[in-house]
């Protein structure tokens, strides 16, 4: 299974972008679906979780401000971020469990993509 996520960049403060993760693979079926996201010098952190059904989960740094939404068709999840902060400068990643064909589970993760926000 790969991950490949993109849409990092860099942006303003108060500006927006949205990430995307898609997973390619031998693939049956993907469950909870997670965004971490880490600092230079700091440790890892989640920031949103979206289940197979859509539920969804937000650290409160990010409540209020980043939508996690998924396309199960297309293997596909997004992270929508606004009213972008300096703070939420990070390298952010997607990490995937994942049902795996013929049989199996996994949890993978993805490269990473650089979230930038300048004041």
């Amino acid at each position: 299974v790969q991950l490949q996520a993109s849409g990092g960049g860099l942006v303003q403060a108060g500006g927006s972008l949205r990430l995307s993760c898609a997973a390619t693979g031998s693939i049956f079926r993907i469950n909870t679906v997670t965004w971490y996201r880490q600092a230079p010098g700091d440790r890892r952190v989640l920031v949103a979780t979206i289940t197979r059904d859509g539920i969804t989960n937000y650290s409160d740094f990010v409540k209020g401000r980043f939508t996690i939404s998924r396309d199960n068709a297309k293997n596909t999840v997004y992270l929508q971020m606004s009213s972008l902060k300096p703070d939420d400068t990070s390298v952010y990643y997607c990490s995937v469990h994942v049902w795996l064909l013929p049989s199996g589970v996994g949890d993978f993760w993805g490269k990473g993509t650089l979230v930038t926000v300048s004041s």
